[in-house]
């Protein structure tokens, strides 16, 4: 993987933890009770996607500026 999509895997990952929590804090009051759970429910999976997209970015961003890489 080059640092290029390295780069944009961790810019990703930094937007969508930027976006959900932004969007949690949001949340206006007066809703069901389910509306929150739903809502917890997606920001906590796509912050565990980001997570994931930023290891795999990190690890790929340190291996490419490796010389010797394959």
């Amino acid at each position: 993987m080059t640092r290029r999509v390295a780069g944009f895997l961790l810019a990703l990952a930094a937007f969508m933890v930027f976006e959900w929590i932004n969007l949690g804090f949001n949340l206006a009051d007066g809703h069901p009770t389910a509306f929150y759970v739903v809502h917890g429910v997606l920001i906590a999976v796509n912050l565990v996607l980001a997570g994931v997209l930023g290891v795999i970015g990190w690890r790929a961003w340190r291996a490419a500026g490796r010389p010797g890489r394959i």
